[in-house]
């Protein structure tokens, strides 16, 4: 019996897409989604808000929201929801794509993307020296704060309903996680 193996896309692939296509180069395959839903872009738009108004008002880098290019590897090109960028390292962002792991990428689950949200795009961050990932859960209403360690991300915060987080890379940004899920 002959087995075949389907050939894993590339970035080169991934670059004859349409611009502002909604898919997502993950482990050579792509993988498209549908926009997200009103839910989904209140909380990314509360979370931008957030995030820029401190960085900015601190002049501590750059936040960018999707869609915008992650490229980790040839095979890896992923859309995260939000993304911090520091100031120091700010050569990494190019003018078709981030060319390195952010400092923080935060992804709001959805019903298309939170099995590769949890699993293969966690790994990847975490592999790639992202040093904060911040998971949102639209449908329970939480916030879940992983820090890269030498031994992979760990848990620091898990923020379901009234409570707040704070980013160690952004020192002094305090999320709250009522607020963020508050009259949507």
């Amino acid at each position: 019996m002959q087995v075949t193996t389907a050939e894993k896309k590339t970035y080169e692939d991934y670059a004859l897409l349409p611009e502002g296509a909604a898919i997502q180069l993950i482990d050579g395959e792509f993988i498209m989604s549908p926009a997200p839903g009103i839910f989904h872009q209140k909380i990314s738009g509360r979370l931008y808000s957030a995030f820029d108004a401190f960085v900015s008002t601190h002049n501590r880098g750059t936040v960018l929201y999707a869609p915008v290019d992650v490229y980790f590897a040839d095979t890896e090109t992923f859309q995260p929801d939000i993304v911090f960028i520091s100031r120091e390292r700010l050569h990494i962002i190019k003018e078709e794509r981030i060319e390195e792991a952010p400092d923080i990428v935060i992804e709001i689950l959805s019903p298309t993307t939170g099995y590769y949200d949890l699993s293969h795009k966690k790994d990847v961050y975490e592999g790639f020296g992202v040093k904060e990932y911040i998971i949102v859960d639209p449908k329970e209403e939480s916030v879940e704060l992983l820090a890269n360690s030498p031994n992979g991300f760990v848990r620091v915060a898990k923020v379901k309903g009234a409570g707040s987080i704070e980013s160690s890379v952004l020192r002094g940004r305090t999320l709250d996680v009522g607020k963020l899920f508050a009259s949507i």
